[in-house]
C-alpha cells in the first residue's frame, strides 16, 4: 500500500467505506424523477418547433434578388465530413462568381455549423429541418434546388447567427 492510498484510506470514514450513503442518495435521486410530472410528445401529432439556435439541416439562403452563394468554397474546405462540393461559374452581375454546383451528401454531413461559421456572405445556414429520411442514397445527396430556401423562413437562425457571431 503507498502513502497516498494509506492517507486517502484513513480520510474516509466507516459509512463511506461502505459507499452506503452514496447508494441511497442515489436512490433518493431516483425516486424524486420516478414521482414528477411526465412529458411525452405525442409525435406524429404535436410537432416540436426548434429554436434559432437549432443546428438542422444546412440549406441554402434565397434572397429577392437571388442566391447569396457566391462559390467561395470554403464550406467544402472546412467541412470535416467532406460532404460538400461546389463549382463555380462566372457570371456578368455584379458578383463575379455563382454555384453552378453545390451538393451536400447528407449521409456524410455531421451537422457541426463549421459551414455556416466561414461563409462570408451567411448564404449557407442551418435550418430547423430534422425529419430527415432517405429510401436510396442517391436521394441523400442534396443539389443546390434542393437546398435553396426563402430567406423568410431562415429569419430566426440569421437572426440567432447576427445576434452570437
Amino acid at each position: 500500500m503507498n502513502i497516498t492510498e494509506n492517507t486517502e484510506a484513513q480520510r474516509l470514514s466507516f459509512w463511506e467505506r461502505l459507499y452506503l450513503p452514496e447508494i441511497v442518495r442515489g436512490l433518493s435521486i431516483t425516486l424524486r424523477q420516478m414521482f414528477k410530472p411526465k412529458f411525452t410528445r405525442q409525435y406524429p401529432e404535436e410537432r416540436w418547433e426548434p429554436l434559432g439556435s437549432y443546428r438542422g439541416r444546412p440549406v441554402l439562403v434565397l434572397d429577392e434578388d437571388g442566391e447569396r452563394c457566391v462559390a467561395c468554397g470554403l464550406c467544402s474546405r472546412v467541412c470535416p465530413a467532406l460532404a460538400i462540393e461546389v463549382q463555380a461559374g462566372e457570371t456578368e452581375r455584379e458578383k463575379e462568381r455563382y454555384p453552378v454546383k453545390f451538393e451536400i451528401n447528407m449521409l456524410r454531413c455531421i451537422y457541426c455549423g463549421f459551414c455556416e461559421e466561414v461563409c462570408p456572405e451567411e448564404a449557407i445556414v442551418m435550418s430547423k429541418d430534422y425529419e430527415l429520411v432517405f429510401e436510396e442514397r442517391e436521394a441523400a445527396i442534396l443539389d443546390k434546388e434542393q437546398l435553396l430556401v426563402p430567406i423568410a423562413q431562415l429569419q430566426d437562425r440569421l437572426e440567432f447567427l447576427r445576434r452570437y457571431k
